[in-house]
C-alpha cells in the first residue's frame, strides 16, 4: 500500500505540466508573431519616411554645367548634420557619385555598393550591408535627367541602429509582459486545479474515515462526474460488510450446529457402551458434522447476486429435484409432494441458494406434516414481476404467536424432532440477501404455509 502511494503520480502535477507546455508554446508563438509584426511595422514606417526624403532631395537638387548641387536648404535637418544616421546620395551607373548630403561626408561611397539596376521611375526599398559590416535601410529611385546618358539614382540611407534598438526594447518589454502573464496564468491554473480537484481530495479523506471506522458510507453529494464512482464504492462497501456479517453469522451457526454432535461424542466416550456401538455412533456424528461444515462453508460464499449477469434457474426443475429426493428420504412415511409450478418462472441467482431454501422448507413440511406436502409457484404481480412461492403441509400448523419466533435463529417448536432450529433462519437469511420476504400463514390443508415472495425473477419467452 505504501509503495503504491509513493510510486503513484499526481493528476494536478500532470495537468500543471501540460498547461505549462501549452502556455510556453502558445505565448512563445504569440511573442514571435507580435515581434515580427512590430518589426514589419517599423520597416514599413521607415520605408515611407525614406520615400518622403527622396522627394525632398528631388525638390532641392539642380544641375549647372554638368554638376549637381542643392539649390535650396533641405527641409530635413538631419541631412545637414554629420553622422546623423540619415544620408542622401545622387549617382549614376556610368559616372558614379554625383552629389551627397552634408551628413554623409564621412561615408565611403565605394563601400556602399548601391544597386543601379532600376528601371526609370522604379522605387526600391531594402537593407544594405557595407563591406565594413554597417547595415542601412535604403530607398532608391531612378529618374531620367536631360543630357545624361544613364538614369540618375536618388538614394536615401538610414542606419538600422535606431530601429534595431527600438525593436530590441519592444522585444524585451514584450517578453517581460508575456513572462509575467505566464506566471500569473500558472498561479491561476494552480488555484483552479486545486479548486477543481478538491472533490477528489475530499473523496480520499472520506475513504480514510471509512477505513479508520469514523464513517460508514461516502457522502452522496459529489459532482456528477464522481457520483457513479462514489455510488459504486458505497455498494462495494455495503457488499463487503454484508459479506463480513455473513461470515460471522456462518461461524456462529457452525459453532451452534456442532455443539450437539460434539456433546453426543463426548457423552458416548464417557459411557460404558460397547466399542462397536460407540464407534458406529461416533462415525455417525462425525458424518453429520462434516455435512454441517460443508453446508455452512457453502452458504458463507453465497452472495445473493441478482444483477443482470445472474443465472436464470428454472423454479419447476429445482422443485422437482428436491421433491424426488425427499420422497425417497421419507419413503417410510409415504409422503406425497404435490407440485403446481408455473414452468415459465425463472429464479435469478445461484441455484444452490434456491435448493437450500426449498430443501429446508420442504424437509420441514415432510418432517412435521402428515404425509401431504404441496409446493406452488405463480406470479403474484406482473408490474413489476413478482413470484409467490408456497410450501404447505397437512400437519398441526404453527400458532399465530409462534410465527414470528419460529423464523428466528435457534428456535425450535418441536424439541423432540432432530434439528438445531436454524433451518428457517437460514431460509430467511438467504431470502433477505435476494430482497425477498418470508411469511407464515395457515394452509388450507390444515398445517402451516410458508410463503416466499421474490422480485428477482424472469418470465421465460
Amino acid at each position: 500500500m505504501v509503495t503504491a502511494r509513493l510510486g503513484g503520480y499526481s493528476l494536478q502535477s500532470r495537468l500543471l505540466v501540460a498547461v505549462t507546455v501549452l502556455l510556453t508554446v502558445f505565448l512563445g508563438l504569440t511573442g514571435a508573431v507580435l515581434d515580427r509584426a512590430f518589426r514589419n511595422s517599423l520597416e514599413t514606417g521607415v520605408a515611407e519616411q525614406l520615400q518622403v526624403q527622396i522627394y525632398v532631395l528631388l525638390a532641392a537638387v539642380d544641375e549647372a554645367d554638368g554638376n549637381f548641387y542643392f539649390s535650396e536648404n533641405l527641409r530635413e535637418p538631419r541631412f545637414s548634420q554629420l553622422n546623423s544616421n540619415l544620408y542622401g546620395f545622387i549617382s549614376s551607373a556610368s559616372e558614379g557619385e554625383l552629389l551627397r548630403t552634408s551628413s554623409a561626408l564621412d561615408i565611403d561611397y565605394e563601400t556602399l555598393g548601391l544597386n543601379h539596376d532600376l528601371a526609370i521611375g522604379e522605387t526600391r526599398f531594402g537593407r544594405l550591408r557595407t563591406k565594413a559590416g554597417t547595415e542601412f535601410f535604403v530607398t532608391s529611385y531612378a529618374v531620367t535627367w536631360e543630357n545624361r546618358l544613364s538614369p540618375i539614382l536618388f538614394s536615401v540611407l538610414e542606419s538600422t541602429d535606431t530601429i534595431e534598438a527600438e525593436a530590441s526594447n519592444f522585444r524585451n518589454s514584450l517578453w517581460s509582459w508575456l513572462g509575467g502573464l505566464a506566471v500569473l496564468l500558472l498561479i491561476l491554473q494552480i488555484l483552479l486545479l486545486r479548486w477543481g480537484l478538491a472533490p477528489l481530495r475530499r473523496l480520499a479523506r472520506d475513504l480514510k474515515k471509512i477505513e479508520s471506522g469514523q464513517s460508514e458510507t461516502l457522502d452522496p453529494s459529489y459532482p456528477r462526474e464522481l457520483s457513479a464512482v462514489t455510488q459504486n464504492l458505497n455498494l462495494l462497501i455495503q457488499s463487503e460488510r454484508k459479506q463480513q456479517s455473513r461470515y460471522r453469522t456462518t461461524l456462529a451457526d457452525l459453532a451452534h450446529s456442532l455443539k450437539t454432535p460434539l456433546a453426543v461424542i463426548q457423552g458416548e466416550l464417557g459411557s460404558h457402551t460397547s466399542d462397536i456401538n460407540q464407534a458406529s455412533l461416533v462415525q455417525e456424528q462425525l458424518d453429520r458434522m462434516n455435512q454441517i461444515i460443508s453446508y455452512q462453508l457453502q452458504r458463507a460464499v453465497s452472495t445473493g447476486d441478482t444483477g443482470t449477469l445472474a443465472r436464470q434457474v428454472n423454479v419447476a426443475s429445482v422443485v422437482a429435484k428436491v421433491a424426488r429426493t425427499l420422497e425417497k428420504v421419507y419413503a417410510d412415511k409415504a409422503v406425497v409432494i404435490k407440485r403446481d409450478i408455473d414452468t415459465e418462472l425463472n429464479f435469478l441467482g445461484d441455484e444452490r441458494d434456491l435448493l437450500e431454501m426449498l430443501g429446508n422448507l420442504m424437509d420441514n413440511a415432510c418432517k412435521y406434516g402428515r404425509g401431504m406436502v404441496a409446493v406452488s409457484a405463480s406470479l403474484a404481480s406482473t408490474m413489476p414481476p413478482r413470484m409467490s412461492l408456497r410450501v404447505e403441509d397437512n400437519g398441526t400448523g404453527i400458532s399465530v404467536p409462534d410465527r414470528e419466533r419460529v423464523l428466528q435463529r435457534g428456535v425450535r417448536l418441536d424439541t423432540l424432532a432432530q434439528g438445531q432450529g436454524i433451518g428457517l433462519a437460514v431460509v430467511v437469511d438467504i431470502a433477505t440477501s435476494y430482497g425477498a420476504s418470508v411469511s407464515v400463514t395457515d394452509s388450507p390443508m390444515g398445517g402451516a404455509s410458508i410463503i416466499l415472495e421474490f422480485d428477482n425473477i424472469r418470465i421465460a419467452d
